[in-house]
């Protein structure tokens, strides 16, 4: 019987982000998708896009969850991302309960900042919200900004040594989720990659590689879309990041050489038959 996974995040119609980028990976990697969207931009609100639509589609999610539970819809994973308020996290902890299976992992991507700061919109509440959704999860997918928000921490990007990332990974382990995956982890100046702490076996092991100097929006929700697609194709959870962090790093490499061109995201698109291949499809 094919799986069939819930993601729960905003659409932005142009940018390559979210559920536009988590709905193509996820059904390339063979696994049903459906869809919970939090809100719809017109844009993602990176760069120059500028004065971009929002509707706030928060009234709607519990209205969702009573007609999936009238007519018992049930979800083999449920993986959340970008989520626009406190009360949105409310209602997303409520539909986790009512729809998804006994034992079926919860994946959260706890999307609210990097590069030492908060996205616009959010503040130090929002993470307390933030953080008892991750204390429900299975798996969370932080990057080190995320990471020293959810602990209250001051945020070190730079000159970090694997005493200290040890230490970062096991105290949000702390906060309830079994597995933590720390992203945008590097300990020389050309080098990147993930940390992968396993809470049940106290086994932290990286995956490490070349650093593409240039930066796009959205890598994060290619990896963690990847992720998820990886692990629900039956790959342990090192090996679902390793595979997360090639197909993402692709992405760029293909995406570099048109960047005047397409600035706004990752060219994802075209790395899809490498991603199929490194899931034996």
């Amino acid at each position: 019987m094919n799986k069939k996974i819930l993601t729960i995040q905003d659409i932005s119609c142009v940018g390559q982000c979210s559920i536009t980028v988590a709905l193509p990976i996820i059904s390339a990697a063979g696994i049903e998708t459906a869809i919970l969207p939090s809100a719809v931009l017109s844009t993602h609100t990176a760069g120059p896009f500028g004065h971009f639509t929002f509707r706030d589609l928060t009234e709607d999610l519990p209205k969702i969850n009573k007609h999936w539970n009238d007519i018992n819809i049930k979800f083999d994973a449920i993986y959340t991302g970008y989520i626009g308020s406190k009360l949105q996290i409310d209602y997303i902890l409520d539909i986790i309960s009512t729809t998804l299976k006994d034992g079926a992992p919860l994946i959260v991507d706890p999307a609210m900042g990097d590069n030492g700061r908060l996205y616009t919109g959010f503040d130090e509440d929002f993470v307390s919200y933030m953080a008892k959704l991750c204390a429900k999860a299975d798996v969370i997918l932080p990057n080190l900004t995320e990471a020293a928000y959810l602990l209250k921490e001051e945020c070190i990007l730079a000159n970090y040594d694997k005493e200290y990332i040890e230490g970062l990974v096991r105290r949000l382990a702390g906060l309830g989720a079994k597995v933590v995956i720390l992203t945008g982890v590097g300990f020389k100046e050309n080098e990147l990659g993930v940390c992968i702490y396993d809470s049940k076996e106290d086994k932290t092991s990286y995956y490490l590689h070349n650093k593409i100097s240039q930066s796009f929006h959205g890598t994060g929700d290619v990896f963690s879309s990847s992720f998820v697609g990886a692990v629900l194709n039956g790959f342990d959870y090192y090996k679902a990041a390793q595979i997360a962090a090639d197909f993402t790093r692709q992405s760029i490499a293909l995406t570099i050489e048109d960047k005047a061109e397409h600035w706004y995201g990752v060219e994802f698109e075209s790395a899809l038959p490498k991603y199929m291949q490194m899931l034996g499809k």
